[in-house]
């Protein structure tokens, strides 16, 4: 009964922004750390950003951490993925996941996830 449903996506030009948004349901949401995670056409599952469960430590992938903030509203049921500046090749589903434990930055270590929302920046 755990469901993740992604929202925010769609077409953007270079540049422009957008917030993402991930709702929860099915489980005591303010008791999970949460992941976002995107995948281009071809490509490798890849780790984006996570958050703990009370919202204070968070941790981003090297390249994305200056465009990329991630935040959660407890009290929604939300995690969030800001992103700034977007970049053609920022083109991809994005998708967030309940974490499970271990690390942070393996597919792996995520034992549920939403469908994904597709993000397509023209150029």
């Amino acid at each position: 009964q755990v469901q993740l449903v992604e929202s925010g996506g769609g077409l953007v030009q270079a540049g422009g922004s957008l917030n993402l948004s991930c709702t929860a349901s099915g489980y005591t949401f303010s008791t999970y750390d949460m992941g976002w995670f995107r995948q281009a056409p071809g490509k490798e599952r890849e780790f984006l950003a996570a958050i703990n469960w009370s919202g204070d430590t968070r941790d981003y992938r090297h390249s994305v951490n200056v465009r990329f903030t991630i935040s959660r509203d407890n009290a929604k049921n939300t995690v969030y993925l800001q992103i700034n500046s977007l970049k053609p090749e920022d083109t991809a589903v994005y998708y967030c996941a309940r974490f499970a434990g271990g690390s942070w930055y393996n597919v792996e270590s995520y034992n549920y996830w939403g469908q994904g929302t597709q993000v397509t920046v023209s150029s």
